[in-house]
């Protein structure tokens, strides 16, 4: 083989490989992350991060999340007063406001029962939908109620 063809091969194996780095650049950049946050407004419960209720919730950080991720949160719901009460949670306050169009929040005691003095574990899960786009940071409001 010529100096002339080794050049040319070189050249052409050069420019593959720089053409496939940047393929996979553009793949690894893909990714979009969202941060967020929520504050949590309790009424006739209390809201803790501990079974103790040694340690109050008023904010709620999600942390970043990837467009289909889902997230777990674990908190604990007292019933300070003297009557059982029947748990609702909603939320509201989106900030921006089209992000409550592509993020939902749930729980695992919606409708619930809680006795006075009781404390229950409740699982909180946010899901961010696969179509999100715009977003790069959210927040809204947790109400939790027990009313009875």
């Amino acid at each position: 083989m010529s100096s002339k063809s080794r050049l040319s091969v070189l050249l052409i194996s050069a420019v593959l490989a720089l053409v496939g780095t940047i393929a996979v650049t553009g793949l690894l950049t893909s990714s979009r992350t969202i941060g967020s946050s929520g504050t949590v407004r309790a009424i006739n419960v209390e809201v803790y991060w501990d079974i103790g209720c040694t340690q109050a919730v008023n904010q709620v950080d999600w942390g970043t999340l990837e467009p289909g991720d889902s997230l777990n949160k674990n908190l604990y719901i007292k019933n300070a007063g003297n009557a059982a009460l029947t748990l609702n949670m909603t939320y509201s306050g989106w900030d921006p406001l089209d992000a409550g169009n592509y993020i939902t929040l749930s729980w695992d005691m919606e409708g619930g029962t809680v006795n006075p003095g009781e404390v229950v574990g409740a699982v909180f899960t946010l899901y961010v939908s696969n179509s999100t786009s715009g977003i790069t940071n959210f927040s809204f409001d947790m109400v939790i109620e027990g009313t009875g």
